[in-house]
């Protein structure tokens, strides 16, 4: 895995040393993160996502998806009954697991189902109505609708045309 010096960010860019700190420390987890279980991220419509888990092996049972904040954790804890088994050569991992993402803003959870050995995790963006663009008529005003109220400033400009 490539490391990246951020730097010179640091010193260019006042004001997003948060964003500097996250691309730095997201290089230094990315190292130390586990890949299990996999998972697949796709976007299915527009502002809509699922994460796609494979859990093969887990009960639905076992299985706990929480949101807290931004924050979403999936993790699985494996019953005790793997150990009065053995194996010759044990190739799928039935371990237990905790997967963190990091959800941006205004992404919610819409729902979960498990199926075939894969938990499938909906998603979407909905953004509340104060915070979409809306647009602002322009009106057109009239000379009829015009209204001006004369003031000293009016007056002087009358006098002057006048004498003109």
């Amino acid at each position: 895995m490539r490391n990246f010096d951020f730097s010179p960010l640091y010193r260019s860019a006042i004001g997003f040393d948060r964003m500097a700190n996250l691309l730095d420390s997201l290089s230094r987890t990315e190292q130390n993160q586990p890949s299990y279980p996999p998972y697949n991220i796709e976007l299915t419509g527009e502002d809509k996502y699922r994460i796609t888990m494979a859990v093969a092996g887990f009960d639905q049972s076992e299985l706990n998806i929480e949101v807290n904040q931004n924050n979403l954790t999936v993790s699985a804890n494996k019953t005790g009954d793997e150990q009065q088994r053995t194996y010759l050569h044990q190739g799928i991992a039935a371990r237990s697991f905790e997967r963190r993402f990091q959800l941006a803003d205004h992404v919610q959870v819409q729902s979960a189902h498990y199926e075939n050995g894969l938990l499938h995790i909906d998603l979407q963006r909905i953004i509340p109505e104060s915070m979409k663009p809306r647009s602002i008529p322009i009106g057109i005003q009239t000379a009829e609708k015009l209204t001006v109220v004369p003031n000293e400033n009016t007056a002087a400009i009358n006098d002057q045309v006048s004498a003109a």
